[in-house]
């Protein structure tokens, strides 16, 4: 048992940064993005490396549980847990260097994504991975989950842009994890170290399961989960940061990054296709990808009809799509020259008309045609989820990947599945990469929904896999996908995953839970059947959202109201940086 007022008094004694263990800002850190809600002990905000240091040798000391936390936009519950919560994304956000004509720069994990974009717009570069949350999400969560993005068949993930990084170690140390060569790794390998047993383990692990990392991983792009050992099988060059990548802070704490940067495109257009049906846009898709696009994004009926509920999306809607398509696919090209794209749309347009695939055409050559198009896609999905009444729009199920060739007989099986376990779904997608963003329609409130809620992520799991695919494209495992993680990459895979914890991470301190040994699927339910919804006498009248408590209820958690670059949003959080200013908050 933690004693936590001695706990929180050796904090405040040791940290630069603020500590807090009242009862508002615990529940303020309960919740994330996801379905779970984990009160957390209490919550530290770090102001340097010294803190995060000492932070981490602290929660040692204690046996507390230590969960860092960037923008807090986690769908599977990465963000959340029982111990300690560092917040990084209100001072350990620093840009520290550009190197432009190396096009690197190293960063502070509680950079937000858009905020690096655009420190980086006058250098002429950016960091790759385009996550519909840039607004907020920090660059320490992107590399925590192995986050990519719409644009992900020219970039790929968050890994393949991760140079190197410095990790404080679960006994306090502090390390470089970058590229290695065959002397170097042997030499690191070498003593006693809690550094050097977790290259042993890692190349010993790598090297005796090569058959079965082959066997096991699937073959898919979009692939996230599990820890990364497929990095390290032998002829590959060893850089110990592609193990940090994707393990969801399970394993050491990021102080800084080094970040490989791309250029920015000269010139860009987008072909907003409207078709009939949703499988005549999936059976298009291959025929598009052909074209090298640098995005193929899909959207269902169900997903577009939620813009209505937004004047201002309804607005954008009408300037681009006509009537009430089944299905609408966007797609985007880049060039190095502004003239070379119309040329690229009339080849693919013909290819459609000539294939009889979809019935209209929509081009967006100028820049703010383009916004509009692209906005409407980001800000469908979180109207999607943000619906009335207690059956919510669900993130459980809504990141699976196949090969995209077969995606269309995919998304066919999986939304066949959803209706025969008695509820609805709108679908998205990154349909370059076969990436599946489906959110199916559940009541957590009812044991009903709870038991139907278990048995889709079964049916999901167990389809998936049938298909050669991930459980996860880019949201990584966290409380709702860390349950199957054995029967995604079998129980030798498994076993290996827990001795990479128990090597990296002895006492269990770095956000225990996820990716293994994880709790059950429908512990720490933020509404279950024993939730009673409170409602508070207002001023104002909410009865159309089912009373003020019905609003509060309606928030994904996506964080949209987090943004600080573009547009007015929560001008006190945009000043204070404080989760309580913010309309989540």
């Amino acid at each position: 048992m933690i004693d936590a007022d001695r706990f929180r008094h050796d904090l405040q004694a040791q940290l630069e940064g603020e500590v807090r263990f009242d009862a508002v800002t615990r529940a303020l850190y309960s919740t994330d993005a996801s379905v779970y809600r984990i009160l957390p002990i209490g919550v530290v905000v770090p102001k340097s490396r010294t803190d995060v240091v000492r932070i981490v040798t602290l929660c040692a000391q204690y046996r507390c549980p230590l969960t860092m936390r960037g923008g807090g936009t986690s769908q599977a519950g990465q963000a959340i847990g029982s111990g300690l919560v560092a917040d990084t994304s209100k001072f350990f956000n620093r840009l520290l260097e550009v190197n432009v004509a190396q096009r690197w720069a190293r960063a502070e994990p509680g950079i937000v994504l858009d905020e690096l974009n655009a420190a980086l717009k006058p250098h002429g570069l950016r960091f790759a991975p385009d996550i519909s949350t840039a607004s907020r999400a920090t660059v320490g969560g992107m590399m925590a989950n192995n986050s990519s993005g719409a644009r992900s068949i020219l970039y790929g993930k968050t890994i393949d842009h991760v140079i190197e990084q410095e990790v404080v170690l679960s006994d306090g140390s502090v390390v470089r994890c970058g590229p290695l060569s065959g002397t170097e790794l042997d030499q690191v390998c070498e003593g006693d170290s809690l550094e050097a047993r977790c290259y042993r383990t890692v190349r010993r692990l790598a090297c005796e399961h090569v058959s079965e990392i082959e066997r096991r991983y699937p073959k898919v792009l979009r692939r996230v989960g599990g820890y990364n050992l497929d990095a390290f099988v032998p002829d590959r060059p060893f850089n110990l940061a592609k193990l940090i990548v994707g393990s969801e802070g399970t394993l050491g704490v990021v102080l800084e990054a080094k970040l490989a940067l791309v250029p920015l495109p000269h010139a860009k257009a987008v072909l907003a296709i409207q078709f009939e049906t949703l499988l005549e846009a999936l059976d298009a898709t291959p025929a598009i990808i052909a074209h090298t696009p640098s995005a193929v994004e899909l959207m269902d009926r169900f997903i577009l009809d939620h813009t209505r509920q937004s004047a201002t999306l309804d607005r954008l809607r009408n300037t681009f799509i006509e009537g009430d398509p089944e299905a609408l696919l966007c797609v985007e090209f880049y060039a190095d020259r502004a003239e070379d794209l119309p040329a690229r749309l009339d080849a693919l347009e013909a290819d459609l008309r000539a294939r009889r695939f979809g019935y209209r055409y929509h081009r967006a050559t100028e820049p703010a045609a383009q916004a509009a198009v692209w906005s409407l896609r980001e800000a469908a999905l979180g109207l999607s989820m943000a619906m009335k009444g207690d059956a919510k729009s669900l993130s459980f199920v809504e990141d699976t990947a196949v090969a995209p060739e077969r995606l269309r007989d995919y998304i066919e099986r999986f939304v066949a599945m959803i209706r025969e376990h008695g509820s609805e779904a709108g679908v998205y997608a990154h349909a370059s990469v076969g990436c599946l963003h489906v959110r199916p329609v559940v009541n957590l409130k009812t044991e009903t929904g709870v038991r139907q809620f278990e048995s889709i992520a079964q049916a999901s799991a167990d389809l998936v896999l049938e298909f050669g695919g991930a459980l996860s494209g880019e949201h990584g495992d966290g409380l709702v996908r860390s349950p199957f993680m054995e029967q995604m990459f079998g129980p030798v895979l498994y076993d290996a995953f827990r001795q990479v914890k128990r090597t990296f991470d002895p006492d269990n301190i770095f956000n225990p839970g996820k990716i293994v040994d994880s709790p059950p699927l429908t512990a720490n339910l933020r509404y279950g059947p024993s939730y009673r919804t409170q409602q508070p006498e207002t001023f104002f009248d909410y009865a159309s959202y089912g009373g003020i408590a019905g609003a509060v209820e309606m928030c994904s958690g996506l964080g949209v109201c987090r943004k600080t670059v573009d547009g007015t949003m929560c001008p006190s959080y945009m000043v204070t940086r404080e989760e309580a200013h913010s309309t989540r908050g």
